[in-house]
């Protein structure tokens, strides 16, 4: 059963990990005031850690080492994107996510290579799509045969560089658009997946396992 480390216990975050919890999955939460996990429900099961979270121990204590996925959703830009750090290069986690208020940093976060979610246009499938392991909830458009579906796909790291023509030709789907520094772009033939690019496919539902199982391993090596 999967692990995930919410930090901010605000209304995003509570939601969340109710969210996650009523998946099956396994959660715990951080926050500096423990007076934030009144908005968890009752019966809440998850692990509730009081502490700053980007503080390492505060992380360990939310058995981060465990986790396939980690938020930062609390109201500061600076502790979502340093605890977002800290868990992918101290902790290796490999699918993280920060809540930003201020969309004029995205690029500068999108560079180190941090997917974000602006405040402005937040909504919870955003962040879930991001930390889930299905490449999706419900997708962004679904044509009304409901053959196709656009949605978003994770990408392994080796497909960094590679063309977007590349990735069609292994996933034997259409990539729509790239969303890049926050902002969409269609590719063209010469575009490369980026570190940080968002990509969105158009697939059949019928494949959908198979074509993110696909792209989240790395890109076969062509022969010499």
């Amino acid at each position: 059963m999967p692990h995930f480390v919410i930090m901010g216990c605000g209304r995003v975050g509570a939601t969340l990990a109710h969210t996650l919890e009523d998946a099956g999955h396994s959660v715990a939460i951080i926050d500096q005031d423990d007076r934030a996990f009144r908005r968890l429900r009752t019966g809440f099961a998850g692990r509730k850690v009081t502490g700053v979270g980007f503080d390492r121990e505060t992380l360990k204590q939310a058995d981060i080492e465990q986790a396939y996925a980690f938020a930062a959703v609390s109201s500061g830009d600076n502790s979502n994107v340093l605890a977002t750090r800290v868990a992918r290069e101290t902790f290796h986690v490999e699918h993280v996510v920060a809540r930003i208020y201020d969309p004029g940093r995205a690029e500068i976060y999108q560079r180190l290579g941090i997917p974000t979610v602006a405040a402005v246009r937040w909504s919870a499938d955003q962040v879930l799509r991001r930390i889930l392991p299905e490449a999706t909830i419900n997708g962004d458009f679904r044509e009304p045969s409901g053959r196709l579906i656009l949605t978003e796909v994770a990408l392994h790291p080796g497909w960094i560089g590679r063309h977007v023509l590349d990735v069609e030709k292994a996933a034997g789907a259409r990539v729509a658009y790239l969303t890049r520094f926050g902002e969409g772009m269609l590719p063209s033939g010469d575009t490369s997946y980026q570190q940080g690019d968002t990509v969105h496919v158009m697939l059949p539902v019928a494949r959908s396992s198979e074509i993110s199982r696909i792209l989240a391993t790395a890109p076969v090596k062509e022969s010499a």
